[in-house]
């Protein structure tokens, strides 16, 4: 058969349901041999970036890999900011890039540049394919390489002229395998830490969400009580409404929930990735005993130590402290200061849920009423800028992967195309992309996209016509901000022109009705928001006047 046939098919034993992507005429074999395929279907996009974060989040929200495509050159390099994304958040994706033809890349020719080479950096491993023999072996590796801890990018490249190449080579069958579990010695020792201790908390990151690691997290903690704070992409591993949910950290600044971890003698860490949260900002004083649970060793950091590292399976990590709670029993931990940073928190995320402004509408409400909108399994998607910090402080979940954040690259531009792949993954359930002004035309050509696939989906976009985050850094830092300050379309235009349902809301006492109404309504639908960002300053400063014990 042909390389490319051969290519389809080692993708489909290993389960791949999508491919996102722009070809190009160096891939056009690849092209004619997907468009045989019974078991994957292509999403052609408008942009490869798009693509790539549709490719991003389907893994996310799966954790199996998608592929996303791009042909030789600027398609290749269009693809690299969702590459890098997904692969500093740990998401599984498959990237498949088309090259010219192997008799002309050892030269200067149209086109061409080392695609391999600059995706190395960005991925678990990028490869191009030589031999039409070696597919099997490649897809089989690739595959393997994306799911196994901690999940990330794969890169792998097919010259034109190899995709043309006859072989008899077939499909290897992928095994799974277990992953591998901690020994009894290191569990005991950490078990010794957490009989040890006063005021434990739970610091939760990317990996808790994964693998099963939730359940058995929510029964450690309704065993012994202690509190969780979830990084950002952990939001979801415990319940929002269990009263050991400390709801989320990661401002870079004193917070509520700060005084739990702050007071704390032991940090019991699990699948903490520090590109999210440096320990800096909640272990200054290096003095913290620290487990660290995850799928790998910790990163060396003056102020990530561990005293204790337990490396393995987090989900058969925790199910082993609980198998050693239920026969030891629990020591009598103080959590006095965690229940009253909750009770703090908890009151001012209900401050503003009865605003009735008009002409613009504060953060608070917007996520207040979003909260309502939404069920416990639906999914929202935030792209990055100011909203993302909003998102992060007042959106809390039941479940895990409902709140997705870019939050290791922090790509802007992410939650409208991502918003479109949730829709495929889960077509039962409401999906709110939220974007700023700015993030949201970034990818606006992916409004087609949309409407093409007639997929059920709102994005919302909070218009402060500027980039809302930048000038809230600046003016933290400087006390003023440089010229960040632009125009923007006529919104409803804008989305009749795309055959979206168009809603501006411009009174928050109709913005849950109208978010409702943008749910029932068939097809995508996008709906704008006059936001307040007046409260960012007013934030900095309740932040800065937040006291902490220590």
């Amino acid at each position: 058969m042909k390389a490319s046939d051969l290519f389809v098919k080692c993708l489909e034993e290993e389960g791949v349901e999508y491919i996102f992507g722009v070809p190009g005429e160096e891939n056009a074999d690849f092209m004619m041999s997907l468009e045989q395929s019974e078991k994957i279907r292509f999403i052609l996009c408008r942009h490869e970036q798009g693509a790539s974060f549709m490719a991003e989040i389907y893994g996310r929200l799966t954790g199996e890999p998608a592929g996303c495509l791009g042909t030789l050159g600027p398609g290749a390099t269009n693809l690299i900011t969702g590459v890098a994304d997904a692969n500093m958040d740990r998401a599984p994706m498959l990237v498949l890039t088309g090259q010219g033809s192997s008799d002309r890349l050892h030269k200067e020719s149209h086109q061409v540049m080392d695609v391999v080479q600059m995706f190395r950096p960005v991925t678990k491993w990028a490869h191009q394919i030589i031999n039409a023999n070696n597919i099997p072996e490649v897809v089989r590796k690739a595959a393997r390489l994306t799911r196994t801890e901690k999940p990330g990018a794969v890169l792998l490249e097919l010259p034109e002229d190899i995709a043309e190449h006859e072989t008899n080579a077939v499909p290897i069958k992928p095994r799974r395998f277990r992953r591998p579990v901690p020994d009894d010695k290191v569990m005991d020792r950490a078990f010794a830490v957490l009989k040890e201790a006063k005021r434990p908390v739970i610091l939760a990151g990317n990996g808790a969400i994964r693998k099963r690691a939730s359940k058995q997290l929510r029964q450690l903690c309704e065993t012994t009580g202690i509190g969780v704070a979830s990084t950002f992409m952990a939001k979801g591993c415990v319940d929002m409404d269990a009263e050991y949910c400390l709801y989320t950290v990661g401002l870079q600044a004193k917070d509520f929930i700060s005084r739990a971890i702050d007071e704390a003698d032991v940090v019991l860490t699990l699948g903490y990735d520090m590109v999210e949260y440096h320990p800096r900002l909640w272990n200054d004083r290096a003095d913290k005993r620290i487990i660290h649970v995850d799928f790998l060793p910790s990163e060396i950091d003056d102020h990530y130590y561990p005293e204790v590292e337990v490396v393995g399976d987090i989900a058969h990590t925790l199910w082993m402290l609980n198998e050693r709670f239920a026969k030891d029993g629990v020591p009598a931990y103080d959590l006095s200061g965690q229940r009253s940073a909750r009770a703090d928190m908890k009151a001012e995320l209900e401050e503003h849920k009865d605003d009735d402004t008009e002409g613009s509408i504060r953060p608070q409400k917007v996520l207040w009423d979003a909260r309502q909108v939404l069920g416990p399994d639906d999914v929202l998607l935030s792209d990055v800028g100011a909203h993302k910090m909003w998102i992060a402080r007042h959106y809390h979940c039941h479940e895990p992967n409902t709140c997705l954040i870019p939050n290791g690259f922090c790509s802007m531009g992410f939650a409208l195309p991502g918003a479109l792949a949730a829709a495929l993954v889960h077509p039962d359930k409401r999906i709110l992309g939220i974007c700023g002004d700015a993030g949201f035309l970034m990818n606006v050509q992916e409004m087609e996209t949309a409407k093409r696939l007639n997929l059920n989906l709102t994005v919302m976009v909070w218009e402060d016509k500027g980039y809302g985050l930048i000038k809230w850094k600046q003016e933290n830092h400087f006390g003023r901000h440089t010229d960040l300050d632009f125009g923007n379309p006529d919104w409803m235009q804008l989305a009749s022109a795309f055959g979206w349902n168009g809603f501006h809301v411009t009174r928050s006492a109709d913005l849950q009705s109208e978010l409702a109404k943008s749910f029932e309504t068939p097809g995508p639908s996008l709906v704008v928001v006059p936001i307040d960002y007046r409260e960012n300053r007013l934030l900095t400063q309740r932040l800065g006047n937040i006291a902490v014990a220590i």
